[in-house]
């Protein structure tokens, strides 16, 4: 789960990587998730599997944590096996399908015995939202924050009294 520490103004939405920011539209935004890096890499794999000639092909996704000062990492992942031959349209809509379902299992994962001794942060409320936001991020919109109308960190800071 976030900190109040976490939260940034939401005029830095656009230009900060990490942090968290209180949208009118979607509500808490965890702008590490939303960033969809893992997206762009999950569909470049895709796109070379495609390019790969081979009849079917493999894909892996996945989605873990790090401890401080990255000595060890845990999470889940789920490969699948594709026949090539998908029309784009039909590669993002696996890569979604991926990403769900590993963002479930991991997010379970997380709030699971012994892990919720370490993090408590399965199933947080901005998490499947910000994963959602980073994927379209993505595939269609990639500069979303004026749409999603983010607030000041004094009126987020706010909504938490």
């Amino acid at each position: 789960m976030s900190k109040r520490s976490d939260i940034i103004d939401g005029s830095k939405a656009t230009t900060e990587k990490y942090g968290l920011v209180y949208t009118e539209v979607l509500g808490w935004i965890d702008l590490g998730h939303a960033q969809g890096k893992d997206i762009r890499a999950l569909l470049d794999n895709i796109n070379r599997g495609e390019a790969s000639g081979q009849q079917y092909y493999d894909v892996t996704y996945s989605q873990g944590m790090t401890s401080p000062y990255g000595l060890a990492r845990a999470g889940k992942l789920v490969t699948w096996r594709i026949k090539r031959g998908r029309p784009y349209w039909e590669r993002k809509s696996i890569a979604l399908s991926m990403m769900m379902t590993v963002a479930r299992k991991f997010e379970a994962f997380q709030g699971a015995f012994p892990n919720n001794f370490v993090t408590d942060s399965g199933f947080s409320g901005e998490d499947l939202v910000s994963d959602l936001l980073g994927f379209y991020r993505v595939v269609s919109i990639d500069r979303p924050f004026e749409m999603l109308r983010p607030v000041s960190k004094q009126e987020a800071l706010g909504l938490l009294r």
